[in-house]
């Protein structure tokens, strides 16, 4: 298992520009310092427009930090090279509808660069174990939400990566897809492999995580271990549920 960090932020902030002539700034995410460790599964929440975005798109080099310093995988964050070992699942996964499951496995397989003779039994392997064996050479047209989010799951763990990061990867399944998400995920974790889970679904991230980042206006409201989370809150407040929404209060009111 690698001795650095998996990902790294540094004191980050970023301000996007708005307005005609971009001379107003909004301050996306502000001095924001965060460790995951190879194996960790750690979890992102916050209300809306709390930053979770914003981080997501900065970790995975689709926008630069304003200041700070942001490291993947040991690299800077400029160092592209790797996103080879990175697997995504989009909030709202979009898949060409015409293609079906094996055929759009074999388009991400090529563009992650997994050697063509692993291919085939790879897509075989991960299509079983997300429950989509059977539907294999039905058009992704046909598909309900559910079956999409099985089918990016799929899709993130073609290059078996080293981080996956994973935004709202439940919303639409069901208990028992929901259960090979987990146990993906515990799997994963076992064999050293290190999980950024942004979701919320407080049950979720409470069973998976073994830390967390509240974010609440772009600034970190907590950080650290799960089950501190609920100790830095008042005595009857040490339900998991509740020690969020204490973080939370201040952004909704």
């Amino acid at each position: 298992m690698s001795t650095f960090p998996c990902v790294e932020f540094d004191n980050v902030t970023k301000r996007f520009p708005v307005g005609l002539l971009g001379r107003r700034k909004v301050t996306a995410l502000d001095r924001v310092s965060l460790t995951v460790a190879p194996g960790d599964v750690y979890g992102i929440i916050g209300p809306n427009r709390a930053g979770k975005s914003t981080l997501v798109k900065l970790l995975l080099t689709i926008c630069r930090p304003t200041s700070g310093r942001i490291t993947r995988l040991g690299r800077h964050v400029r160092d592209r090279a790797t996103l080879a070992r990175v697997g995504y699942v989009h909030e709202q996964q979009v898949f060409p509808i015409y293609l079906t499951p094996r055929a759009l496995l074999r388009q991400y397989g090529a563009l992650s660069f997994v050697p063509r003779i692993e291919l085939a039994q790879r897509i075989d392997e991960l299509l079983d174990l997300v429950g989509l064996d059977g539907w294999e050479e039905v058009r992704i047209g046909c598909f309900s939400k559910g079956m999409f989010q099985r089918l990016a799951l799929a899709q993130a763990l073609l290059n078996d990566p080293e981080l996956l990061v994973l935004d709202e990867p439940t919303e639409g399944l069901d208990l028992a897809a929901r259960r090979v998400f987990h146990e993906i995920v515990r799997r994963r974790q076992g064999a050293g492999r290190t999980s950024v889970v942004i979701s919320h679904h407080l049950a979720d991230i409470q069973r998976l995580c073994n830390r967390i980042l509240v974010l609440r206006d772009g600034q970190v409201a907590y950080e650290g271990p799960v089950g501190l989370l609920t100790s830095v809150t008042t005595p009857t407040e040490r339900d998991f549920e509740a020690a969020v929404e204490l973080f939370y209060a201040e952004a909704t009111t």
